[in-house]
């Protein structure tokens, strides 16, 4: 099978200090059709970063000079390059925190190269999908209650206020919107927002709809709109909320 030429090639920016994973990346990477450019610790990562466009970014927790958390949250103030984490910190708390950071995925070490290679992979197609979509956006107005959303605009407001959605949390919450009453199973939610070849961890959705609650919801702990069907998935009830 022939390589692709450099200008067709995914460029993956690497932000990694273990020297194992590195070198193991590097060429692994590399062997997969990937362009890789290494950084080794946070602010190497940003300068590489700024000058530059990156198709995706592996991402480090654990990094001298700056934080792999401060890396993320500074490349989303300048762009929605898809961010995969990797690291050794498995903790829930750690893969809320940088799921609602805006990171796409979270990987942990030790993995298999071919695993993350399928997502690399998998995050890059939608990536494209995503961006097609957006291009091909309708002019539509979705409203349910005090939420009205503009699909074209991809604005959403509640009781009249703006709310700031991810490009992840505005395609949920759409769909919910689009299906009020009806259940959707955490395999369909799944499917229509992060793409049927999505392979990383299912508490990715459930992140996403504490998100939404804490943003649509009066009471987050005692959701009325989007609401669990405990065992299938989520439900979007169509009742107007209370004044």
């Amino acid at each position: 099978m022939s390589k692709k030429s450099d200008e067709a090639r995914t460029r993956v920016l690497v932000v990694e200090d273990e020297e194992s994973f590195v070198d193991a990346l590097t060429v692994g990477l590399a062997r997969e059709g990937f362009d890789v450019t290494i950084a080794r610790d946070g602010a190497e990562a940003l300068a590489e970063f700024a000058p530059k466009r990156f198709d995706i970014v592996l991402l480090d927790l654990m990094l001298p000079k700056v934080s792999g958390l401060d890396v993320c949250r500074a490349i989303r103030t300048l762009s929605d390059v898809p961010i995969i984490i990797v690291s050794a910190k498995g903790e829930e708390v750690d893969m809320v925190l940088m799921l609602e950071l805006g990171a796409d995925d979270y990987v942990t070490k030790p993995y298999r190269l071919r695993e993350l290679v399928a997502r690399i992979r998998a995050v890059v197609r939608r990536r494209e999908a995503h961006d097609d979509d957006v291009a091909d956006a309708d002019d539509e107005l979705i409203e349910q209650g005090q939420i009205r959303m503009d699909v074209e605009a991809r604005r959403c407001f509640v009781s009249g206020e703006e709310i700031k959605l991810r490009k992840k949390e505005f395609a949920l919450l759409r769909l919910l919107l689009e299906n009020p009453g009806r259940v959707l199973t955490r395999e369909i939610l799944i499917d229509r927002v992060w793409g049927n070849d999505y392979v990383g961890d299912t508490k990715t959705l459930d992140v996403h709809i504490k998100r939404l609650r804490s943003l649509v919801e009066d009471d987050p702990k005692n959701p009325e709109h989007i609401t669990t069907v405990r065992g299938v998935g989520y439900r979007f009830e169509s009742a107007t909320r209370a004044p």
